[in-house]
């Protein structure tokens, strides 16, 4: 089953089969989140270890509105060209939207099933995209088969597990705790730190990882990145659901009005090599 059959992916790997209102606001959500210091920084860290060059063609696998894939494709200007790909025609489409010229092309595809021949591309990069698909070491699999020998594979992801907050109510973080736990749409919320060991079963040298962590002090500040905070994304499409999401989002609220809310989150980026 590919992802686009799977009816209990999350919102996010579902982008075209929800409402057109709930749509827009999630593709906001991604908006902030591309414009946030904090992604920023990791999106630094991750072309460090894709180390693009000029020249290179590259994929860009789960593209969303495709800023990254553009910042690529200067990287690589003037001959390289950047693919961009993404399960959702809503989110291409808006790529295409914004596109600025550069040598980028843009199409649907399904990471478990890259329609690119074996070696197409120098490198080939995936943002938060494992943690919602069903079989994550298929995924990394396929990224790796269309590398070139000797091209880069680099993985970001969260590591949702790592969130930890202060400020608020300790049977209500336990209550979240659980039904995050019990949502079929988590499927891997440790993802961010299992990137490396997915590399080296994909046979990949030269892997390295590393973590990089974001302190929020500030619902709205938190809202930028953690689904969580943002009372924007409606429960349907969110992490929590019913009388869960309106409690949550209460005592978010009044604990950032005394001023003592704290939450603290990791993300992983994971990089290798691809043998010969």
């Amino acid at each position: 089953m590919t992802e686009r059959e799977d009816p209990a992916a999350s919102p996010f790997a579902q982008v075209d089969r929800i409402p057109p209102e709930i749509r827009a606001k999630l593709i906001g959500a991604l908006d902030q989140m591309a414009a946030d210091p904090r992604i920023r920084r990791v999106r630094e860290v991750a072309r460090r270890d894709l180390a693009p060059r000029p020249g290179d063609r590259l994929l860009d696998v789960g593209c969303g509105a495709g800023e990254e894939a553009r910042r690529l494709a200067g990287m690589v200007a003037p001959a390289g060209e950047v693919t961009a790909v993404d399960l959702s025609a809503e989110a291409i489409a808006v790529a295409a939207q914004r596109h600025d010229g550069s040598a980028v092309r843009y199409a649907v595809a399904d990471v478990g099933a890259l329609p690119f021949p074996d070696g197409s591309f120098d490198g080939v990069r995936t943002e938060r995209v494992l943690q919602h698909v069903s079989d994550p070491d298929r995924a990394v699999a396929e990224l790796a088969r269309v590398a070139r020998p000797g091209g880069r594979l680099c993985l970001v992801d969260t590591d949702w597990e790592s969130v930890a907050v202060d400020g608020l109510p300790d049977d209500l973080v336990a209550d979240v705790k659980a039904a995050l736990a019990a949502d079929e749409r988590m499927r891997h919320a440790s993802m961010g730190r299992t990137l490396r060991r997915r590399l080296l079963r994909a046979g990949m040298t030269e892997v390295t990882c590393e973590p990089v962590a974001f302190s929020f002090t500030g619902a709205a500040d938190a809202a930028t990145i953690v689904p969580l905070f943002n009372p924007d994304i409606p429960p349907e499409a969110g992490m929590l659901r019913g009388e869960l999401h309106d409690r949550w989002l209460t005592a978010v609220a009044e604990a950032d009005a005394r001023g003592e809310l704290l939450a603290v989150l990791t993300m992983w980026v994971a990089a290798g090599r691809k043998p010969g």
